[in-house]
C-alpha cells in the first residue's frame, strides 16, 4: 500500500522578500518502508530564518534547496510504520524531512526522542537547534565569563529567548535583549528574567543600548544597526558570537557594513562567525545541561503555533516580519 500524502515545493528561487508564488504544494504517495526504511506521520514541523538563504542558488554551508523538490527543516512526528527494529511504530522521532506532512526516511535519518517528560515540540527549540546554538555562540564562539554584561539582539525570537536565559546561568551579571514590540519586550525582562530590554522601534539602537555599556558579549542575531550599535558599547576585549542577520536576509542589494570598525582594532574586540553544525562535539554536553536547566524549570520557553500545512508559508513570512514570540512552529 501507499500513503497519500503533501509537501511543499520550492517553486522558484524568491528576489526579496518570499511570497505565496515561490512556492507550490503538491501531492504525492510514499511506498510502505523496506528494511532499514521508516514511515513518519510528522506533527510539528519548524520554520527557521536560515531558511530564506537555501532558497537562493548561492555557495553557502549547506546547499541550495533544490527547484521542485521538498523544501527541507526540522520536523518531529510519529513512527507509523517501521523495517529497523530499532525505531518502533509509535515513537516520537526528530529529523530534516519537514515542509510535508510525512516522511519516508532511512533510520540513520532520524533520532528517537523522549517525550515522557519532555513536549515533542521543545525538540525543535530549546532543547533543539536553536537552543544548542545558543549554547555554542556561549561556551565555544564568545564564552562568557563570570560577573560580564551580555547583549542579545532578537532576544525574543528562538535562539534569543534561549542566549539570554543561559547567559545568565553561566554566570552574567547582566543581561540585556532587543526586541521589536512592547510585548516581547515585557515577555523578555518578565519571564525570562533579562535585566533590561528595550524596542528597537523606540530609537536608535546605539542610544538605546548606550546606558547599558560596556558590553563584554554581544550574541548578534540581526546584524546591520544593531552590530554597529554593539560594536560602539562593547568593553574592550569584547567578544561577539555572529549567529544571524536576521536584517539583511530579504534585502535585495547588498547591505553597508558597521561604520565604526576601527573600534575592533582599538578596543582589540573579536568578532566570530558560527554555524552550530561544525559543533557536533558539544551535542551530548548540551542536552545534559539543557534537559537538566529545562527540567528544573531555570530554562523556560514559548512558542507561536499554527495549525495546517497550508499555513507554513505564512508561518514562514510572519517569521521574518517578527511576529513570533518564541519558537515559530507548524502544527499537522
Amino acid at each position: 500500500m501507499t500513503t497519500p500524502t503533501r509537501e511543499i515545493h520550492l517553486a522558484s528561487r524568491p528576489f526579496g522578500w518570499p511570497t505565496h508564488d515561490d512556492f507550490r504544494t503538491v501531492q504525492t504517495e510514499l511506498a510502505d518502508p523496506g528494511p532499514g526504511e521508516v514511515l513518519v506521520r510528522n506533527t510539528f514541523l519548524s520554520v527557521d530564518p536560515y531558511m530564506r538563504g537555501r532558497m537562493n542558488d548561492t555557495r553557502s554551508y549547506v546547499p541550495p534547496f533544490r527547484l521542485d523538490a521538498p523544501l527541507e527543516g526540522g520536523a518531529v512526528g510519529e513512527v507509523l510504520a517501521s523495517g529497523d527494529e530499532q525505531v518502533p511504530v509509535g515513537a516520537t522521532v526528530l529529523h530534516q524531512a519537514g515542509w510535508r506532512e510525512h516522511a519516508l526516511l532511512k533510520a540513520g535519518q532520524l533520532r528517537v526522542v523522549d517525550v515522557g517528560r519532555v513536549p515533542a515540540s521543545a525538540y525543535l527549540g530549546v532543547l533543539g537547534m536553536p537552543g544548542m546554538t545558543a549554547y555554542v555562540g556561549l561556551t565555544r564562539i564568545a564564552p562568557v565569563q563570570e560577573g560580564e554584561t551580555v547583549f542579545v539582539s532578537g532576544a525574543a525570537g528562538a535562539v534569543g529567548s534561549a542566549a539570554g536565559q543561559m547567559a545568565r546561568l553561566l554566570g552574567a551579571a547582566k543581561v540585556v535583549g532587543s526586541a521589536g514590540s512592547p510585548e516581547k519586550v515585557a515577555w523578555v525582562t518578565g519571564d525570562l528574567g533579562f535585566d533590561a530590554a528595550f524596542d528597537y522601534h523606540d530609537g536608535p539602537v546605539g542610544q538605546l543600548l548606550k546606558e547599558h555599556a560596556p558590553i563584554d558579549v554581544y550574541f548578534d542575531n540581526v546584524g546591520g544597526e544593531h552590530l554597529e550599535a554593539a560594536i560602539s558599547a562593547m568593553a574592550d576585549f569584547g567578544r561577539v558570537a555572529a549567529c544571524g542577520a536576521i536584517a539583511t536576509y530579504n534585502e535585495t542589494d547588498p547591505s553597508p557594513g558597521p561604520r565604526n570598525m576601527f573600534l575592533v582594532v582599538t578596543r582589540r574586540i573579536s568578532i566570530r562567525g558560527f554555524i552550530v553544525m561544525d559543533h557536533g562535539d558539544v551535542a551530548g554536553e548540551f542536552y545534559r545541561r539543557a534537559g537538566e536547566w529545562f527540567a528544573d524549570g531555570r530554562l523556560t520557553h514559548q512558542e507561536t503555533i499554527v495549525d495546517g500545512l497550508d499555513a507554513t508559508i505564512d508561518a514562514f513570512l510572519d517569521l521574518h516580519r517578527g511576529a513570533n514570540i518564541g519558537k515559530m512552529l507548524v502544527r499537522l
